[in-house]
């Protein structure tokens, strides 16, 4: 079980161990006493867990303001390698937004500028992270969360998970995840996911680009140490210079993205790293990253 400070009056019964060798103990834990999700720190992974099993992890104001703190305290850490994304909850990822939010008799304007804002900071925040980051979707995956879970780079989903955009069915529509959706799976499909609001499964998800790995129940949290192990030993100067380049390529005109990349190819090339990987290669030794 990760370390850190439980919700309050969460029952028991309702947790299950995160993914065996990304959590194991809390090397250091950053300056935030975390009411809502659990962080923890160990061999260069930091994991984030969602920890609201009574709100079915539902995304409150606190808790993206939490996911907020934790990925920008993962971001600062020099420490961190790989940031894995998952949920103490046995059967839910997240439900989505959090509906009483969304009808609470608040002005319009702090609506505008304080709770619907927080979902676009977030996803920005995770993409422009410099640092690899993975979903481990141990549970359903609805709403918002969708948007969530696609703003990481590489989604794992356990194959009971089921995944959703039911937002119409309650008088509301998934305005803010509608950007992830459509730059990761084909239009008519996305169409589909918008307007009819259908549950597909993992499988149906990975088929259509959503999810990369589909993973027995049996074998999922050996399968989320083992990816997150093999990206948190990839030199970090790199990883964050590709991350980045990844990040900011895809709304680029193809000429001006590869003029971009081309200057970001130039640039890994002038790194001791680079000169480090290449020289371990032909030695048939493991590369020691300097981050220079």
């Amino acid at each position: 079980m990760i370390s850190g400070r439980r919700a309050a009056g969460a029952p028991p019964e309702s947790r299950v161990n995160l993914p065996a060798g990304v959590s194991r103990c809390a090397d250091r834990l950053p300056p935030v006493d975390f009411v809502t999700l659990r962080y923890s720190l160990a061999d260069g992974i930091a994991t984030i867990a969602l920890d609201q099993p009574e709100t079915r992890n539902a995304l409150s104001d606190q808790v993206l303001d939490e996911l907020l703190a934790a990925f920008g305290a993962a971001k600062a850490d020099t420490g961190v390698r790989c940031v894995v994304l998952t949920s103490t909850h046995d059967k839910v990822f997240s439900s989505g937004g959090d509906l009483a939010g969304f009808s609470a008799d608040v002005p319009l304007i702090r609506k505008h500028l304080e709770t619907t804002a927080r979902f676009p900071r977030l996803f920005r925040l995770i993409g422009e992270l410099g640092k690899p980051t993975l979903c481990a979707a141990n549970g359903h995956v609805l709403a918002g969360a969708m948007g969530l879970a696609l703003a990481c780079d590489l989604i794992v989903a356990r194959e009971d998970a089921r995944f959703g955009t039911p937002e119409l069915d309650v008088g509301v529509f998934p305005f803010m995840i509608m950007a992830l959706i459509y730059r990761n799976v084909g239009r008519k499909k996305t169409n589909e996911l918008l307007l009819l609001g259908e549950q597909i499964s993992a499988a149906e998800a990975e088929r259509i680009g959503i999810v990369n790995r589909v993973v027995p129940r049996a074998d999922f949290d050996a399968a989320v140490a083992d990816w997150a192990q093999r990206l948190a030993a990839k030199s970090p100067l790199l990883m964050r210079l590709g991350k980045d380049a990844m990040y900011r390529q895809q709304d680029m005109a193809f000429a001006d993205a590869l003029e971009f990349l081309q200057a970001q190819l130039s640039l890994a090339l002038s790194t001791e790293d680079v000169k480090e990987g290449v020289q371990a290669f032909f030695e048939q030794r493991e590369p020691v990253w300097t981050g220079r």
